[in-house]
């Protein structure tokens, strides 16, 4: 079983280490996202010197292309994409959701994007794809619902989840990789006390909150991270699905979560937005175009250390790849020094006082806690 090592809590946020197979992870951590073994723009040593020592891969996408079967004749995907750290494969559940697949008791059907052939994906062919990537993490199969879900759609979703993830356990066996359950329940609380002692019951190395960051309002999400962090084991890792706004990262960890992922670093850093400790700036804007200044003067990532607001305008103006790679880098460390900030915070007892200063610095109000 994965054990989360707590060394220090500060209200219900909390520190320590996650003690997986290829390492320890620092949390709370951000995992940036590769979703086909690949962090875009980004080579695994450039990953590697952010901090990170999670990322993500998608289940969904590698079984499509290039196969489980040829990520598995390398020898598993660390060394398929060259990654010495810990890798988290999610299961396909969100894709399931996006692609509207057609959901059966069984699994769920869709048609590829790629040629249109039919795939069926069960709880059990989603372990053994995950087997095969042989990833250090892996994430049972699920049904996640839009919002606003009514009650009845929401727990018939919910307990088609509690039972894939029944099924997932039993397929996993004593496979050395650690199986997370998913809670899920839509923004109904009873529903989500129902699935957390269900998952709990079944057992499992860790816990995901899913089913968030569908179109919910900040404070929904919040409430039910309220409601839904406290129900989940306190010796193992809480991971938020889906999750990446700044904002909602330090929000989370406020209210106890461990594990983060999202696409939102690099999709913004090709489109020229950046990250900075005194909010996001849209580096197209006409007013870089003359700006000596690096985008934060107070980061020492690679592209605040080598360059101008003005050299990062003129990439993304041209539409030159090395701006979007830029961006994105920037982006990946601002991530993982917010996360070091906010473990520092909890270790000394001063989370809140770390809450405000991100607030103030980015002119903005804090939600109320």
């Amino acid at each position: 079983m994965l054990r989360l090592d707590c060394t220090a809590r500060d209200g219900a946020a909390r520190t320590g280490a996650v003690q997986a197979r290829a390492g320890p992870i620092q949390t709370p951590a951000f995992m940036p996202v590769g979703t086909r073994a690949s962090v875009r723009g980004i080579s695994s040593n450039e990953l590697a010197a952010t901090g990170a020592e999670v990322v993500l891969a998608n289940t969904y996408h590698l079984m499509l292309r290039p196969g489980a079967d040829v990520v598995a004749a390398h020898g598993g995907l660390h060394r398929f994409m060259n990654w010495r750290g810990n890798i988290l494969t999610d299961s396909g559940g969100y894709q399931v959701f996006s692609l509207r697949a057609r959901i059966e008791p069984d699994g769920a059907r869709f048609r590829s994007p790629i040629d249109g052939s039919e795939v069926f994906l069960s709880p059990e062919r989603c372990i053994q794809l995950q087997h095969d990537l042989d990833a250090d993490i892996i994430m049972q199969l699920d049904d996640c619902t839009a919002y606003p879900a009514g009650f009845d759609d929401a727990a018939r979703s919910m307990r088609l989840s509690l039972d894939w993830a029944a099924r997932c356990r039993d397929a996993h066996g004593d496979h050395t990789s650690a199986l997370f359950g998913i809670v899920q329940g839509s923004h109904h609380p009873e529903l989500r006390a129902e699935s957390a002692a269900g998952l709990r019951d079944l057992g499992f190395a860790g816990y995901a909150i899913g089913g968030l960051a569908v179109g919910e309002p900040p404070e929904q999400m919040r409430q039910t991270l309220r409601v839904t962090a406290p129900l989940l084991p306190e010796d193992q890792p809480r991971y938020l699905m889906g999750v990446g706004r700044p904002q909602d990262l330090v929000e989370a960890v406020h209210l106890g979560m461990d594990l983060f992922d999202c696409v939102l670093p690099t999709r913004a850093g090709r489109h020229g937005r950046l990250y900075t400790r005194r909010g996001e700036i849209n580096l197209r804007n006409a007013r870089w175009r003359t700006e000596t200044a690096a985008p934060d003067p107070e980061c020492s990532c690679p592209c605040c250390a080598n360059h101008s607001c003005a050299y990062l305008h003129h990439l993304h103006r041209c539409g030159e790849m090395l701006g979007a790679q830029l961006a994105s880098l920037h982006n990946l460390h601002y991530y993982a020094e917010l996360m070091r900030q906010m473990r520092s915070a909890i270790a000394s007892g001063a989370l809140g006082a770390f809450r405000d200063e991100f607030y103030n610095l980015r002119c903005e109000n804090p939600p109320e806690s």
